[in-house]
């Protein structure tokens, strides 16, 4: 390799490197273990699910990797986040794990063992430059990496380097659908450590929402306001978790009737709703999904009180609705029968027969959460949404309305108008919990609460 071609193997714009100088990088460095916990926080719930994993397919080989780099733009790539299916199995959810391979190797008539395949630290010395060398792997650059021994200790995995693992042939999980589609079925159910974990997400995405509704007086103020909320939430999120779970959602006014409004450059206005639809994701990558519709000025108008008023009777049909044993899809069903009838109500319909409440509320009233904002995704039909609901499963129920501005079916009163309601439960025993009841969901509720908040 010539002298130009090997600064572009490692950076556009790396200087040349003296031999005195790779001589002087390669000594006189004392050790450095690896810092932090000698385990991750779910080494003990793991091994029972790769044995899991293990059970649906005896003899063969299976490959998860935790996935590669994305360039953003030149050479920036986007902040790495491995695969949930790796970190489900391996307990490791750091950036460090670009580009590493989880193999259950065939192992007996009937089991498996496991083998995560990785790049490790890089040695100081033997002529080795990456430490310092390399952008995008390099310790200096991006950070330090464990090496073979301490990967062990952190996952109870035997350890080999990537180098080694060559070509390998079976079922990978990026691209088989059978593996993948068990890989999500096998998460479905959360058991108690995910639960907690979800449970934390949760509460300091409601710490996030406090955050903003104090930083309103500066948002109003500010001329793209919805970027103001999001960088306040942004903050909470980064400074207790991994950061946003998703992109937040920070819609006021008419923004709030596109489902998924990330661009998040609009000015608030004191008479228009807020829509806030934003989750904190753990260190352990587990989400909340919360979504709360707030009134800028404080209080609900009367027109705007109708709206929420019957999106939140809709949620609590929904919520009503989930049960062990229930079809997934029953409370989508309730919350949508508690629209149309109200739709009715207000003369938008002829009647609540039919389908046409979707023109204004158009899309699903909730899914799973947990590694994943849209968790399990993957899963086939028959265990998902045509399935029934099992305890230990937690998931979102979000009805809305999204009344267009310039839906000319409407009275003019109600044109721009987008109420979500979304909130994150656990199914129980005889029921489901309300993860995210530290939030209010009324409208006096709401009202005092800000109320108090804005006072403080």
């Amino acid at each position: 390799m010539t002298d130009a071609s090997a600064r572009l193997h490692i950076g556009s714009h790396d200087l040349p490197v003296s031999p005195e100088l790779s001589r002087f990088m390669a000594a006189g460095w004392s050790p450095s273990p690896l810092a932090g916990s000698s385990r991750t926080q779910a080494y003990d719930v793991t091994p029972g699910r790769r044995a899991r994993l293990s059970a649906l397919f005896p003899g063969e080989r299976l490959i998860v990797p935790a996935g590669e780099l994305k360039v953003r733009s030149n050479d920036c790539d986007h902040r790495f986040r491995p695969h949930s299916a790796y970190a489900w199995l391996t307990g490791l959810t750091g950036e460090d794990q670009v580009g590493h391979v989880l193999v259950l190797e065939p192992s007996g008539p009937h089991g498996h063992e496991a083998v995560l395949y990785l790049r490790p630290r890089s040695p100081r010395a033997d002529g080795n430059e990456e430490f310092y060398r390399d952008r995008r792997y390099g310790e200096f650059w991006v950070g330090r990496r464990a090496d073979l021994a301490e990967a062990e200790r952190l996952t109870g995995i035997r350890c080999a380097h990537l180098d080694s693992l060559g070509s390998p042939t079976g079922r990978d999980a990026s691209s088989d659908t059978e593996l993948a589609a068990s890989l999500s079925e096998l998460r479905l159910i959360k058991d108690a450590w995910e639960v907690d974990q979800l449970q934390l997400a949760v509460d300091h995405t409601a710490a996030g929402f406090a955050d903003v509704v104090r930083a309103l007086p500066r948002a109003l103020e500010h001329p793209r306001g919805e970027r103001w909320i999001e960088g306040v939430f942004g903050l909470r999120a980064r400074a207790e978790g991994n950061g946003t779970g998703y992109d937040t959602i920070a819609a006021s006014g008419a923004h709030a009737c596109v489902l998924h409004w990330i661009r998040n450059d609009g000015r608030l206005d004191r008479g228009d709703l807020l829509l806030l639809d934003a989750g904190v994701e753990t260190d352990t990558l587990y989400t909340a999904d919360i979504t709360r519709t707030l009134p800028l000025s404080g209080r609900f108008s009367p027109v705007q009180r109708q709206v929420y008023e019957l999106v939140l009777a809709a949620q609590e049909a929904g919520i009503a609705a989930l049960r062990p044993g229930a079809s997934f899809r029953d409370f989508h069903r309730a919350g949508m029968r508690v629209i149309a009838d109200g739709l009715a109500q207000w003369g938008v319909l002829k009647d609540a027969e039919g389908d046409l409440h979707r023109r204004y509320t158009l899309c699903s009233s909730g899914h799973m959460l947990g590694l994943d904002v849209h968790d399990c995704a993957k899963a086939r039909a028959e265990t998902y949404l045509d399935g029934v609901l099992e305890e230990g499963q937690v998931l979102t129920v979000e009805p809305g309305l999204y009344l267009q501005p310039d839906d000319e079916t409407l009275p003019a009163e109600l044109r721009g108008i987008g109420v979500r309601i979304e909130d994150d439960l656990v199914i129980t025993a005889t029921g489901a919990r309300l993860m995210s009841g530290a939030l209010p969901r009324t409208v006096g509720g709401i009202e005092e609460w800000m109320g108090t908040l804005l006072e403080g």
